[in-house]
């Protein structure tokens, strides 16, 4: 759902050349009986089974195996990529556009998709709804490495901007399971792993 995070993980930048964009597809879609949680101490959401219960997302075509590689190294082990049955809805939209459908679309078919499953109990998730307007407003610009407050920002090697929230957490915050981007930030082992699976 977030454009600038999925092409920083497998372009390297929130912002890469036109032609690699042109390479994704993406449909607004919904995901039915899951639901979606925030994780406990962190930024980004879980999804869980759950009986009476619908996820809003996007399907994202044209993926390479080294895309879902490094998707699935970025994911880390609280998570397992796990086929599932989607609604997609009926206005093809952009990526950045993808979360923003409105909800009366009508579903235009069904579709095998593979997703991102939360593996780490539920006892780690909030009880509520993970905000998507909420880390768009707040969050987006350090998980994509922009500078903060420069909406053309190149992408900032150094995630200045993270290391500076990671390095303001008190001790208690900083206790493994704690790190609000959970291995993901520019020191994270997550971001390391993509470092050396670079392409």
């Amino acid at each position: 759902m977030a454009p600038g995070v999925l092409h920083r993980v497998i372009h390297g930048t929130h912002d890469p050349e036109p032609w690699q964009k042109s390479l994704l597809t993406v449909r607004p879609a919904l995901l039915q009986s899951y639901r979606r949680h925030r994780v406990r101490h962190a930024d980004y959401p879980a999804i869980l089974p759950h009986t009476n219960s619908c996820v809003r997302g996007s399907v994202v075509t044209g993926l390479t195996e080294g895309d879902l590689y490094r998707l699935d190294i970025f994911e880390g082990d609280q998570y397992t990529r796990q086929k599932v049955k989607v609604q997609v809805l009926s206005k093809d939209v952009g990526l950045d556009q993808a979360a923003d459908v409105e909800s009366n679309t009508q579903v235009i078919e069904e579709v095998e998709a593979e997703t991102y499953i939360w593996q780490a109990g539920e006892d780690t998730l909030e009880r509520k709804e993970w905000d998507f307007e909420e880390f768009k407003r707040d969050k987006m610009k350090a998980w994509m490495g922009m500078a903060e407050g420069d909406d053309s920002a190149d992408m900032d090697e150094g995630f200045a901007d993270v290391d500076r929230a990671v390095a303001e957490q008190d001790s208690a915050e900083q206790e493994k399971g704690k790190d609000p981007m959970g291995g993901r930030g520019a020191n994270g082992h997550i971001t390391r792993q993509l470092k050396e699976a670079a392409v």
